[in-house]
């Protein structure tokens, strides 16, 4: 099986290498001087699972230049998905499929129009890592998992042999038979503790440990639920205190991608967050007085000015 990483970085990054030194055939696309520290140094991993050092990376910023793949692992950033979705076309042959390891639900509808439905499967990863330095990848927290499905819940040959491919790679890789149920009950935890911790600056535990903060945390998890509801996503009746109870059990000096961003000034994902459910719920008709309030206060650092 050949595979693409689309987008390096902490999540593509990561997960490639594992499976790079697995002895699977991976070609990262990267840019600039992530990609050029991997060409001359390799991609180092600095891990609580084991550091790992590919010092041989096949490594490139131009798709066309790998051929046709079984698999595209697609973990850019949401605000650059649409540029990347065009990129990848040289990377497909009949029966490739893309998957979007992305934050957020718009993902696979957005790579449907660019490439075609039938090469879309969906995807959910959990991970906390993020670029160090050029070349090297630190992950924060034991937690890596993928986790991917076809769209119509069938065991495809594809599928089956991207969960082979991952197998014994170093981290938790599940075959879903209902990705778009599991996009969502990801999207109940990552908005809130994305945006909570984004909109107090502060890491997970002291976030969770102040009253107020901890009620604006469940305030955003009901909220999101609601929405995905009232769009007939089936999620189940204790989807919330699910939701919490994962929230408690995250490590306290964890901090959320987004919260990281905007302390380095970088683009955030914020729109396709906390806006986009609070989008949704102006579409529905469903509250989302919170999600409203961190989009609102984020805004001015969307596009990456520096946090005060």
């Amino acid at each position: 099986m050949r595979i693409a990483i689309m987008g390096s970085g902490g999540v593509g990054g990561y997960f490639g290498a594992r499976l790079a030194a697995a002895g699977r055939d991976v070609h990262f696309v990267a840019r600039g001087a992530h990609l050029e520290a991997m060409r001359e140094r390799g991609l180092r991993l600095i891990s609580p699972n084991g550091d790992l050092h590919l010092a041989d990376v096949r490594a490139t910023d131009d798709p066309g230049s790998i051929g046709p793949v079984d698999i595209v692992i697609f973990t850019v950033k949401l605000y650059d998905m649409e540029t990347a979705a065009e990129a990848i076309r040289p990377l497909f042959g009949a029966d490739t499929a893309v998957i979007p390891f992305l934050n957020g639900v718009d993902a696979v509808e957005a790579l449907g129009r660019a490439v075609g439905p039938a090469h879309v499967m969906g995807g959910v990863t959990y991970i906390f890592s993020v670029i160090d330095e050029p070349g090297v990848i630190r992950q924060t927290g034991e937690m890596a998992r993928l986790v991917f499905g076809e769209l119509d819940g069938g065991a495809s040959r594809r599928a089956q042999s991207f969960e082979e491919a991952c197998d014994g790679a170093g981290f938790d890789a599940v075959l879903s038979e209902n990705i778009e149920l599991d996009i969502w009950k990801k999207l109940v935890v990552l908005a809130a503790v994305a945006g909570t911790t984004s909109f107090t600056r502060l890491p997970l535990g002291p976030t969770r440990d102040d009253p107020e903060a901890a009620a604006m945390l469940r305030a955003a998890i009901g909220e999101t639920a609601a929405v995905a509801r009232a769009r007939g996503v089936g999620l189940a009746d204790d989807t919330e205190e699910a939701a919490w109870a994962t929230v408690n059990g995250l490590r306290r000096d964890m901090k959320s991608s987004m919260l990281e961003d905007l302390e380095r000034g970088r683009r955030l994902e914020l729109h396709w967050l906390n806006g986009a459910v609070a989008r949704m719920g102006r579409e529905l008709g469903v509250a989302t007085p919170t999600n409203a309030a961190i989009t609102e206060a984020l805004t001015p650092y969307a596009e990456g000015a520096d946090a005060p």
